[in-house]
């Protein structure tokens, strides 16, 4: 039999999304799969890769902001065009989920990244006046997903929003066997400590400002914070100015291997997220990303990162927007970076046992087997 064949939508994703391209494409190209991969490439500055065995790309218009209804259109023509020649249509983003009314498709699956509705909250360029009835156009999109698609949820606290069970594929991350020890000095004899994720205000990029211009005034950059991912509105021109004035450095969006590689060694892991309610239920794939690189972690009290530091013994919780306490606790592990590292190691056997992507693919890319088995 032919490999099976799956083509995966994103409008909004960056092509080098980590859950998406690292972790399921992938997967599904180690099992044999051929993946035709449509990613906004232009709209993210990234070149199409042309030289990875079963994987074909193709160009699609990015959303972002109030600019949808392009990027849904041409995202239509891509499924109408391409989807029929798969046995399985894989969609990352809501957007795409009306967008394939009217279609003839095969068996297409939605993967919900997010609390549909509780994102609409933290959208910046969505008007104060239409945040109510976005939400709940939002939970009518969800109700008419789960009629018509098959959906796979990236968090099992997601699951009270739909009527049936579906598939938990969690944000998990490949787990290094030897990751170097926290607090390993740089080649100029400083240490690091890092935050890995997407930046918005809600983020914490206020608090990341605060505490890099902290930590280069009371430590004279012996020890400096530096933020990898990709800046959003203003949060991009405050990290920006943090930058440029030597508080901290920010790397910008790196590809996923990239990124998790600057973990290595960092003296610890930031996650300063405000308790807003899309956070509440989730958890922070940073944070698994910190214990999975055997850095200590400094979390705000959101529930799934505080199972996580207190059941693993890798790090402290400090409360919502405190600066201080998270300057003070970085400042007491660059004096000790042998606590830094013995906390790294206990983060590092707990993803080991629980959090290795490696455990979680087989489910994925099984399910996805059967529904184009059945398809066929």
């Amino acid at each position: 039999m032919s490999p099976y064949r799956i083509l995966v939508v994103t409008v909004v994703h960056h092509p080098d999304d980590a859950r998406i391209r690292h972790r399921q494409v992938s997967s599904l190209l180690a099992a044999g799969w051929e993946v035709t991969f449509a990613a906004p490439f232009t709209g993210h500055g990234v070149q199409r890769p042309t030289d990875v065995p079963g994987l074909t790309t193709v160009d699609v218009t990015r959303a972002a902001g109030r600019r949808r209804m392009a990027a849904q259109r041409d995202a239509r023509r891509v499924l109408r065009e391409l989807g029929p020649r798969h046995d399985v249509v894989l969609l990352h983003d809501p957007e795409l989920v009306p967008v394939t009314l009217g279609l003839s498709l095969p068996v297409t699956v939605w993967d919900v990244h997010e609390d549909t509705m509780a994102v609409v909250a933290l959208r910046s360029w969505v008007p104060d006046r239409l945040r109510r009835p976005l939400a709940a156009a939002a939970s009518a999109l969800e109700r008419s997903a789960e009629r018509r698609m098959v959906l796979i949820l990236a968090d099992e606290d997601y699951a009270h929003r739909f009527a049936r069970e579906h598939l938990v594929v969690p944000n998990t991350t490949p787990v290094p066997k030897d990751p170097p020890p926290a607090g390993t000095p740089d080649d100029q004899g400083r240490l690091r400590a890092v935050y890995l994720g997407s930046l918005a205000r809600e983020r914490g990029v206020a608090e990341l400002v605060a505490v890099g211009e902290q930590l280069r005034r009371r430590t004279g950059g012996r020890v400096f914070l530096e933020v990898i991912g990709p800046g959003h509105g203003t949060a991009g021109e405050a990290l920006a100015k943090a930058h440029d004035a030597g508080q901290l450095t920010w790397t910008g969006f790196l590809p996923a291997g990239e990124a998790l590689a600057r973990l290595d060694g960092a003296l610890a892991g930031l996650s300063l997220l405000h308790d807003v309610a899309n956070f509440q239920p989730s958890m922070p794939t940073k944070v698994v990303e910190y214990l999975a690189h055997a850095v200590p972690v400094i979390t705000t009290p959101l529930p799934r990162a505080v199972d996580l530091v207190e059941r693993s013994g890798a790090g402290v919780v400090v409360p919502f927007h405190d600066v201080d306490l998270t300057v003070e606790r970085l400042l007491a592990w660059a004096d000790d970076p042998a606590a830094a590292a013995a906390l790294g190691r206990r983060g590092h056997e707990l993803a080991l046992l629980e959090l290795d992507w490696t455990q979680h693919a087989p489910a994925f890319v099984a399910e996805l087997a059967r529904l184009a088995g059945h398809a066929r």
